[in-house]
């Protein structure tokens, strides 16, 4: 092994010992070194992941995603208070989105759920979504390992906020939670393919005050619609609640969900598990794939006939694909 290797591999374990001891700077910089997106930390982040100990007790994962405006860093802030009153310890992985043009990110979430993020017992971490699609980050599966080995048995990852093209993080949670707010739309709304058809449970936040009676209506109608959608999980019927984050109504009434969730989904969830371990490797394999087929210098002459082709219509899209792919 090289001085180099070796090195890396002494400093890995330094850090994941610091990470289990609840060394919470270590956390963010170890989460830090597996976002990065420069060449030269790929191998140290790896080192920093095959560290890692599994749990033997595994967490909970629940996604949570809705549209701007529904309330969702109210909603996760009061939900993860009442969570850590249960004893749970709460890790929130919230993402934003990156500007097109600068690349930046607000990363406002810490501001947003000051309670939250003053208990010790609580770790809040916001990613800029880098111009991922599905409203997650490049390397939220790789952050919620970190987590989970620091002790957090309750990871939430908090999407973009978006819309109905959200539905990545469902295939790295193992329950999804949608947030809609009264007038939502009625029961036609609720039976949309996509995000719909894969939340777990729906809650209707905002139920208070002028809103109540709305939200009820929202409820009735969305717990109607998914009558008429196959549940999409052998052991489960997907559930609709209302609950108000700004005075606390309802959230026993969610958590009972959420608790019964994982209760019904014991005997399911190693296979759960495989299939998200499934699903981010085959991720990870279309992303290396594409990253070293667009730095292939010998290809570059290639791409650019091609990219030209395809623009004048002399070939078709799916073609120039298989000529990129095939020639050698």
């Amino acid at each position: 092994m090289s001085n180099r290797l070796r090195d890396g591999a002494v400093l890995s374990g330094a850090t994941a010992d610091a990470i289990r001891s609840g060394d919470r700077r270590a956390l963010a910089r170890a989460i830090t070194l597996v976002e990065s997106s420069r060449s030269e930390d790929e191998d140290r982040a790896a080192e920093l992941l095959e560290s890692l100990v599994t749990p033997e007790a595994p967490s909970w994962r629940l996604g949570i995603s809705g549209a701007p405006g529904v309330g969702k860093s109210t909603f996760i802030e009061a939900f993860g208070l009442h969570a850590l009153e249960k004893g749970r310890r709460v890790a929130v992985l919230a993402v934003d989105p990156s500007s097109r043009l600068g690349g930046g990110s607000i990363l406002g979430d810490k501001t947003r759920m000051e309670r939250l993020a003053a208990d010790t017992r609580a770790f809040i971490r916001p990613s800029p979504s880098g111009g991922e699609l599905g409203g997650v980050a490049r390397r939220t599966r790789d952050v919620i390992r970190v987590v989970e080995a620091a002790g957090y048995d309750l990871v939430i990852v908090e999407t973009v906020g978006v819309g109905q093209s959200e539905t990545t993080v469902a295939a790295m949670t193992d329950i999804f939670l949608l947030l809609l707010a009264p007038g939502a739309g009625d029961s036609l709304q609720g039976v949309k393919r996509g995000i719909m058809e894969l939340a777990d449970l729906i809650c209707v936040n905002k139920a208070d005050g002028a809103l109540a009676d709305a939200a009820r209506h929202v409820v009735s109608d969305h717990r109607a619609a998914l009558s008429l959608v196959r549940p999409h999980e052998t052991f489960w019927t997907p559930k609709v609640e209302a609950c108000s984050a700004l005075t606390g109504d309802g959230l026993y009434a969610v958590w009972a969900v959420v608790d019964e969730y994982f209760a019904a989904s014991q005997a399911h969830l190693e296979d759960k598990r495989r299939s998200q371990a499934s699903a981010a490797l085959w991720d990870e394999v279309v992303r290396l794939a594409t990253a070293r087929l667009a730095a292939d210098s010998e290809r570059k002459v290639l791409r650019e006939t091609l990219e030209t082709e395809v623009a004048s219509g002399a070939m078709p899209l799916r073609r120039a694909a298989q000529r990129l792919l095939d020639d050698r």
